[in-house]
């Protein structure tokens, strides 16, 4: 089974979650594309959809969804994003496609988070992937110091504005022992307006897509 066929068939496992009147949190990249793509099967049990990003929102609305904003459902039933990395804690990276500060906060705003991935972003130690982390253009070069300090080190997103017109930084080569402890240590900095580690609102499902099928985890 190819790498992208996994990804489909965990997409198509979350469909189960999205339960009648459901106010639906769609996140952004190439597995919840496949998501996306699955809704119209079952646009009669969704009550509204939000969405995290421009690319997300084009592709719903391709779908002929009306996309709704956070601020006028207030909250989320179920959120269905994926990773670029996730390990046994529920703990992820995100931030790959530049959506992370929306994707957070779709997140935090949700009841339930499921991750869709396939087995490749299974992780022993989160870190291998590049830390995506959201800063305001003045501060680029300041938290890039902060970074090195931190013996990472900072690459600049060269031409991409985060939706938020924002910019990019991924930090190569981290060592990430406590998750939750570095999200939280990276979010005081000034100028950062988010970092792609997930631990304080970590996935509450995993569904993981492999060779054999689709395995899921739950956070107990």
């Amino acid at each position: 089974m190819s790498q992208n066929e996994q990804k489909r068939q965990a997409a198509l496992a979350a469909l189960e979650f999205i339960e009648p009147g459901c106010v639906l949190g769609v996140g952004t990249g190439s597995t919840v594309n496949y998501l996306i793509d699955a809704l119209p099967d079952i646009k009669n049990h969704i009550q509204a959809v939000v969405s995290s990003s421009l690319e997300s929102t084009r592709r719903l609305e391709a779908h002929g969804f009306e996309v709704s904003t956070l601020a006028d459902e207030g909250h989320c039933d179920l959120y269905v994003d994926g990773a670029d990395e996730a390990n046994k804690h529920f703990h992820l990276i995100k931030g790959g496609g530049g959506a992370l500060t929306r994707e957070k906060i779709l997140a935090a705003a949700s009841r339930k988070f499921v991750c869709i991935i396939d087995e490749s972003k299974m992780v022993g130690a989160l870190g291998a992937f590049p830390l995506p982390i959201e800063v305001i253009p003045m501060a680029r070069s300041y938290v890039a110091r902060e970074m090195i300090k931190s013996r990472g080190q900072p690459v600049w997103r060269d031409g991409f504005i985060t939706d938020n017109g924002n910019e990019i930084l991924d930090i190569h080569n981290l060592s990430i022992t406590n998750p939750a402890e570095l999200e939280l240590r990276i979010s005081l900095i000034p100028g950062v307006v988010t970092v792609g580690l997930f631990a304080h609102r970590p996935a509450d499902v995993l569904l993981i897509g492999g060779p054999a099928g689709v395995v899921r985890r739950d956070r107990k």
